[in-house]
């Protein structure tokens, strides 16, 4: 048996998740937080109103229980759409929206993780999405932000990924 130590990781055992697969496995630390430990940082030119930093921070907090390329939608703290277990972000994007229908006019979104191109971010806006909430740390970050950008999203980075897979 081996023991990793982690620096700077302090806490319970069970603040680590196992995932096995065969010949190995992985094991990641569980991304516990409260509304108030989530770093928010603005990377689009529009800043979040007060009620898209609600919707966003729980669009943060529900996103965190779907599995692999999770993507949800939520308006006036309702979740409208969820789409995961795609292999493409654009594709979970798509299913949230189609099952959000009208109501995501107007809704802010959260992803687990990083969007890989702007085209999710593109297909959100053209159906009303206001606002997103995600880890950043793509090579196309700059991409998606300028997507947001010309369509007026609010966009913020936290800075810390999901892991469900």
């Amino acid at each position: 048996m081996r023991i990793l130590k982690i620096a700077g990781v302090t806490g319970r055992m069970s603040a680590l998740e196992y995932r096995r697969s065969s010949g190995g496995g992985i094991v990641a630390l569980t991304s516990d937080f409260t509304a108030d430990e989530v770093p928010m940082r603005t990377m689009s030119k529009r800043e979040p109103t007060a009620e898209e930093v609600k919707d966003l921070l729980f669009a943060w907090r529900a996103v965190k229980h779907v599995k692999s390329n999770a993507i949800v939608l939520v308006k006036d703290g309702e979740l409208l759409g969820m789409g995961a277990g795609q292999p493409s972000r654009v594709d979970s994007v798509s299913i949230a929206l189609k099952k959000a229908s009208d109501r995501a006019s107007g809704s802010v979104l959260g992803s687990d993780a990083f969007f890989p191109f702007p085209d999710g971010v593109e297909l959100a806006a053209k159906a009303g999405v206001t606002a997103i909430i995600e880890p950043g740390g793509s090579k196309r970050d700059e991409d998606a932000i300028k997507v947001a950008d010309e369509y007026n999203m609010a966009m913020v980075f936290t800075g810390m990924r999901h892991f469900k897979h």
